[in-house]
């Protein structure tokens, strides 16, 4: 990792090696390079120039055409004013980058809200204002941990912001 771009990778069971790039560049980038084809592979290995030839084959001697996943993201706090009957949950509640609690997320603000109708039967309004009562700052923690993982991969500091993230949280235990 360096600041603005990484490459992660991880065995499956199977033996598999996925490779994961990231870079922070503007959408128009990433259109171009998937516009480009074939030629994708070198033109995003050539934003690692100088890094190690064994990293940067984890994107050349891929067997695969890249899949591009720009990250969006709500900003952390996010809130929306109350309308009568309807509620989000999961990611349009609270889209925020991939730090593992997204789906896990989705699943408790299901729960919170089939708990917080159940409640309140025959008092639509009253459970929703309730359910996102409590989603509104549960979302908001999780959301600053997504950006703070973020940072610590891809912020100006990386890779030794991720070497002290990992560092601090093993220090604590």
């Amino acid at each position: 990792m360096a600041p603005g771009q990484g490459i992660f990778a991880h065995r499956e069971p199977d033996g598999t090696l996925h490779t994961y790039v990231a870079l922070q560049r503007p959408l128009d980038w990433i259109a171009g390079v998937e516009a480009s084809g074939p030629a994708a592979l070198g033109r995003i290995a050539r934003e690692f120039e100088g890094w190690a030839p064994a990293l940067t084959a984890l994107i050349t001697d891929g067997e695969t055409a890249p899949v591009f996943r720009p990250i969006h993201a709500l900003p952390a706090g996010h809130r929306w004013q109350r309308t009568p009957g309807v509620t989000l949950l999961g990611d349009a509640a609270h889209l925020m980058a991939p730090a593992g609690d997204g789906a896990n997320l989705a699943m408790l603000d299901g729960a919170a809200l089939g708990q917080a109708i159940a409640a309140n039967p025959g008092d639509t309004e009253t459970a929703l204002a309730a359910y996102e009562e409590d989603m509104f700052p549960r979302s908001a923690h999780a959301a600053a941990g997504a950006d703070e993982v973020l940072q610590a991969c891809l912020g100006e500091d990386a890779p030794r912001s991720l070497v002290d993230f990992f560092d601090s949280a093993f220090s604590t235990q």
